[in-house]
């Protein structure tokens, strides 16, 4: 196997969960927290800071700074030592990304991986999203303080803006519209099993075109 899977999702539609079975299935990786971890490790941050800013958005004045260093390579650029924090973990996270993605087939969970990876041929790049009380369902029986429907679907909002923001910021497309990925794919429609079912069939369908 040779396929890099990405995932995005909008939250409570079963993304991490999805992600998790299609990676047990081929006996790989699943990164989500985890690249959190992979990114500390590798930058020098410490977790805490890195889980602090993961996948929050910035004040858009800084996006050109920020893909202005990253071209570049930012390691020697003197602009990196005035970053604020924030866009300095975007770009180690960036780093970790790629360095997982050249260690082998994985699954990898949000982050703008698929367009940290867009250049890469054995790239397979989904996005999960469900109906509104799919949604809600999941996400009151996963956070047992959320004891409400209004307060799951503002908690809700929240997070898939945030998860917009960040993914609009420092992309050239936009989060969640089908044109950006290969398949958009609704965990309500299909349920986690057969939404699964269906990203394996285009990871074998996609390693038969493969040399």
């Amino acid at each position: 196997m040779k396929t890099i899977i990405t995932i995005g999702r909008q939250f409570g539609s079963c993304g991490h969960e999805i992600g998790n079975k299609v990676a047990a299935h081929y006996g790989i990786i699943c990164y989500d927290k985890e690249l959190v971890a992979k990114t500390a490790s590798d930058s020098g941050f410490c977790e805490e800071m890195v889980q602090k800013h993961d996948e929050m958005p910035t004040s858009s004045f800084l996006y050109n700074l920020v893909m202005d260093t990253y071209s570049f390579g930012y390691n020697n650029m003197s602009s990196y030592v005035d970053m604020p924090i924030s866009q300095k973990i975007f770009l180690a996270q960036f780093e970790a990304i790629k360095k997982i993605a050249d260690e082998g087939p994985c699954v990898i969970m949000g982050r703008c991986a698929d367009y940290a990876l867009s250049e890469r041929s054995n790239l397979l790049t989904i996005f999960i999203h469900a109906d509104e009380e799919f949604k809600i369902q999941h996400i009151m029986k996963r956070f047992p303080d959320i004891t409400t429907e209004q307060k799951a679907i503002d908690f809700m909002n929240k997070k898939d803006k945030q998860r917009q923001s960040y993914y609009n910021y420092y992309t050239s497309r936009k989060w969640g519209r089908s044109d950006t990925y290969d398949a958009s794919i609704s965990s309500s429609r299909f349920g986690i099993d057969g939404t699964v079912k269906l990203i394996c069939q285009m990871v074998d369908d996609l390693e038969a075109t493969q040399p």
